[in-house]
């Protein structure tokens, strides 16, 4: 391979990693913080939360410290999207509630997956 070949392949590769650096994060994002309480496997109270999560994918929420046979609940969607959550696993079954962004419910509704788009 001759010193051209060479230079115009480095610097291919050079302006593809610079495009790659210049394009912002996903744009399938949700912008902000989903949150949600949970009870641990010990019976505290806890909140956990999503940043930025992907949007048009299910998410289940089952922390590591949380009981496996709970549910989570009170969700509070600070993201710029619409959260759709479940009370099954998986975005599955007929119950089901929207939350807008900027919106949030109390801990009576018990949830299990959400999605956001």
């Amino acid at each position: 391979m001759s010193l051209r070949s060479l230079t115009l392949a480095a610097g291919a590769a050079v302006s593809a990693a610079v495009l790659l650096v210049a394009v912002p994060g996903s744009a399938n994002a949700a912008g902000g913080q989903f949150r949600y309480s949970y009870t641990t496997v010990d019976g505290y109270e806890a909140v956990g939360f999503l940043n930025n999560p992907a949007s048009g994918q299910c998410i289940n929420l089952t922390p590591p410290a949380a009981d496996p046979d709970s549910a989570s609940r009170a969700p509070k969607n600070h993201t710029n999207a619409t959260a759709t959550v479940f009370l099954d696993a998986d975005c599955e079954g007929d119950t089901y509630y929207v939350l807008p962004s900027g919106t949030g419910a109390s801990d009576r509704l018990l949830v299990r997956s959400v999605i956001f788009s």
